[in-house]
């Protein structure tokens, strides 16, 4: 049996061995948003100082001798955890891929609202936690609750139309068969680490396969409801357009979509003529899994098999390459990649307008020159 006074306190875990002094590129500095050099992705595991922030209001203080994660609302036995009492529950580590759902925003023409992210709003990394459900049984969830709610500590007043009529605390839901799935975790570790403050310590959701803004940070509640949640981020935030019986209707967004971004080479990278490089990126899905990812060097005329680095493991990005013989004839080209699922299913060509600002998972075009002056030595 667990001794239910061990102390945890912040420390680490030389599990990752993962450094780097690039630091992140700031795209708002109150609230916190910073972005992933995507350029500089070269681990599997995106090391946490690389690891993309991303924030709605100022990041809260929580203090561990006082913090309880409260699990109420439709249960039978409604719970309240200390940090100690829920790291002494049996913990599952996974490792999930997490983007922002505003990730390559600067690319949509024109313009669109919002932070201006390049490519680098998404991360890799390893959480380690107890898994949603486990809570939910010990609390016991009602036969007739439809959906799971997770509330953060951070707490103000949006400034995107509809606005509040006073602050809110950032909230998100789940439906519970996802909320049931044992990779869903409540989460206290990232790369071995304990959480770092701007991404949710102590506590944090994880949902593998759904885009970033489900994976609720500071978390201090979880609630279940009868009916479907409403609140701002699951309707005026973080909704998008779809159609029921010929009409428009608003839904939340969930599963991220499949995509594949270019790492290397850079945005007006300059290349040298006639000489190998090589094209380096990643790729993720959803509830699926990438199986192939395809390089254009020509805007998308034709199309060239990559080579994956890493295997098939759900939830979790693959980087891939593809070894390129860079033209003869100095130039502008125009480099794409394109990933397809399991399913068979491909990026779309373009970005769908009923998305709004999010979901922007059609291929990128990555401009490059190929001239002498890429050449070593010049």
């Amino acid at each position: 049996m667990k001794d239910s006074k061990k102390q945890y306190i912040r420390g680490e875990i030389n599990k990752t061995g993962q450094s780097s002094s690039v630091g992140l590129i700031i795209r708002q500095k109150e609230p916190n948003n910073l972005e992933t050099p995507f350029d500089q992705v070269d681990s599997f595991l995106t090391p946490m100082e690389l690891f993309y922030i991303r924030s709605h209001f100022p990041t809260p203080k929580l203090e561990l001798a006082s913090y309880q994660l409260h699990v109420d609302g439709a249960v039978r036995n409604p719970l309240s955890l200390s940090y100690n009492e829920l790291r002494d529950m049996p913990s599952e580590t996974r490792v999930a891929t997490l983007e922002c759902a505003g990730n390559s925003r600067v690319f949509l023409i024109p313009q669109a609202e919002g932070a201006q992210w390049e490519l680098g709003a998404v991360g890799n990394a390893e959480w380690t936690g107890v898994p949603l459900g486990a809570l939910l049984e010990r609390a016991g969830i009602e036969e007739h609750a439809c959906e799971v709610v997770f509330e953060g500590a951070d707490r103000g007043t949006p400034k995107e139309l509809p606005i509040p009529p006073g602050p809110i605390s950032y909230a998100r839901s789940l439906p519970r068969d996802k909320a049931m799935q044992q990779e869903v975790l409540i989460a206290y570790q990232m790369n071995g680490h304990d959480l770092p403050q701007d991404h949710g310590y102590p506590v944090r959701a994880i949902v593998p396969g759904h885009y970033g803004m489900a994976s609720v940070k500071w978390l201090t509640r979880i609630y279940t409801v009868r009916e479907p949640f409403r609140g701002y981020w699951q309707t005026s935030d973080y909704g998008y357009w779809d159609y029921l019986d010929g009409k428009p209707v608003r839904r939340a967004l969930a599963e991220m979509k499949l995509k594949s971004e270019i790492a290397r080479p850079r945005v007006y990278e300059t290349l040298a003529p006639n000489q190998a490089h090589t094209v380096f990126g990643a790729a993720w899905a959803g509830e699926t899994e990438v199986t192939e990812v395809a390089v254009s060097i020509d805007g998308g005329q034709t199309w060239a098999q990559a080579e994956f680095l890493d295997p098939i493991q759900r939830h979790a990005w693959r980087r891939w390459k593809f070894d390129w013989l860079t033209p003869k004839k100095p130039g502008q080209y125009i480099l794409l990649a394109r990933a397809k699922d399991a399913n068979g299913n491909v990026q779309p060509d373009q970005h769908d307008q009923n998305y709004g600002s999010y979901v922007i998972n059609h291929p990128l075009p990555i401009e490059v020159f190929v001239d002498d002056l890429g050449r070593p030595g010049r």
